[in-house]
């Protein structure tokens, strides 16, 4: 499975520092919007009427984790998706670790490497 093919499923949560404008992750939730997803956000420090703590405490299905956080907070959240049945994680350019990549293959977690702002303009 490549990037591109996540781009069809159209539940997503964005893990990072969402509500910063300046950060990736707020631009990520941004042109998923734009672009017809259902995107929530989370933030394990920042809660928010639109931005959650944990991934757990989204209610709806979500298909993919998009992960754009330091690997030390994104293993965690990893961890928390796993618990939710989250299968499939787009890993951004940064956000990888052997440990979350480790824990993905361990869990048959489909995680790929890549960046949505890339593939939204594939699309």
């Amino acid at each position: 499975m490549q990037a591109r093919e996540f781009m069809k499923f159209k539940n997503w949560a964005v893990a990072g520092d969402v509500m910063n404008e300046q950060k990736y992750a707020h631009k990520i939730v941004n042109a998923l919007k734009s672009n017809g997803f259902q995107v929530e956000g989370i933030h394990p420090k920042e809660a928010h009427e639109s931005v959650h703590n944990s991934i757990l405490d989204i209610e709806h299905k979500i298909d993919v984790l998009d992960l754009c956080i330091n690997p030390k907070s994104g293993i965690n959240i990893v961890k928390e998706a796993n618990k939710k049945g989250i299968d499939k994680i787009l890993v951004q350019p940064g956000a990888e670790s052997n440990e979350i990549l480790d824990f993905c293959r361990d869990n048959n977690i489909t995680a790929i490497q890549g960046c949505v702002l890339v593939e939204l303009r594939n699309l």
